[in-house]
């Protein structure tokens, strides 16, 4: 098992460890930051990336060092136990099995293997919900922040429909071609911005495990009720959104809409009554993608977080 750990230059700790997950699998999870401090579980930190593939990511709007500009930005005065969960099950993916239930599971196996008792959580759309039901399965949270996913009548319905449409596509692109890509490998010879994308058209070439898992989560949800569980939260938690987050999904995804942004301004009075911190970000290009961004996060969280945890 890998495992190092140091003190930078900076007088931070830096600690490595390969942890292996419920599936067997094992995923590579850092603790960095000020010692005898808070810990924030970042689940969403990937690898910076440069050349093409970073270009690519410009292209979508998403920041190339997008993980190591959080863990900097929050490190001088928190321990930040990061790893990049999404990634690691698209390339080991377990799709019957990846409930809300199973991913609690792994997250508080990554804590106790990180030798990590008490942590706050913030996690960004999918894994902003998982934060949601992570806080709701322990008391070890100090705090909850969730980005691009309402915590009070959330579009679980919509997202079912939609993950369930998209792993019929990629399954049927599958059976018709006989081959299977990695979301990883389209990323890269997709030069494309999303607004040049007819995404009623797009085919599907990544893995059906790796979409069957996101339609797993949401039937998992399917009798959820997040507004019967507000009164359990005794933490802080604050939400977040950009106020041009709304998807509109075309007939072959179900012909549904995700509005984040207008679901959580509609309950922001009976979030706060509830005692939520609720922010909308405003922006003409504040969408999905653009208020995941570090610049756009980092001036909201981290106040937040030292207000809170001191």
């Amino acid at each position: 098992m890998l495992y190092t750990e140091d003190i930078n230059s900076k007088g931070l700790i830096q600690l490595q460890k390969m942890i292996t997950l419920l599936n067997g699998s094992q995923l590579e999870v850092g603790l960095t930051g000020a010692q005898n401090r808070s810990v924030i579980m970042l689940p969403t930190v990937k690898k910076p990336v440069t050349g093409q593939e970073a270009e690519t990511l410009k292209l979508w709007g998403v920041d190339p060092e997008l993980g190591a500009k959080f863990i900097d930005g929050l490190s001088g005065e928190f321990q930040i136990l990061y790893f990049d969960y999404e990634g690691h099950y698209m390339a080991h993916p377990h799709p019957e099995h990846f409930t809300p239930e199973y991913i609690v599971q792994d997250l508080l196996r990554i804590a106790d293997q990180m030798n990590v008792n008490r942590f706050s959580y913030y996690g960004y759309s999918w894994l902003a919900l998982i934060g949601l039901q992570l806080a709701l399965r322990t008391d070890r949270m100090e705090s909850l922040i969730m980005g691009g996913f309402p915590p009070y009548e959330g579009p679980y319905e919509e997202m079912r429909v939609v993950t369930t449409k998209t792993y019929e596509r990629a399954l049927k692109q599958h059976e018709e071609s006989g081959k299977i890509h990695s979301a990883e490998a389209l990323m890269k010879v997709e030069e494309l911005s999303p607004d040049q994308l007819d995404w009623d058209n797009v085919e599907l070439k990544i893995d059906p495990a790796q979409t069957k898992q996101f339609a797993t989560l949401y039937q998992g949800l399917i009798d959820f009720d997040d507004q019967r569980i507000q009164t359990q939260l005794n933490i802080p938690r604050l939400a977040f959104a950009g106020e041009r987050d709304t998807i509109v999904y075309g007939e072959k995804f179900g012909s549904v809409t995700v509005d984040i942004a207008g679901r959580l301004q509609k309950h922001k009075p009976v979030l706060e009554n509830l005692g939520w911190t609720v922010e909308i970000i405003k922006g003409a290009d504040m969408d999905h993608t653009k208020a995941m961004q570090p610049s756009t996060v980092l001036p909201i969280i981290h106040p937040w977080l030292k207000a809170h945890l001191g």
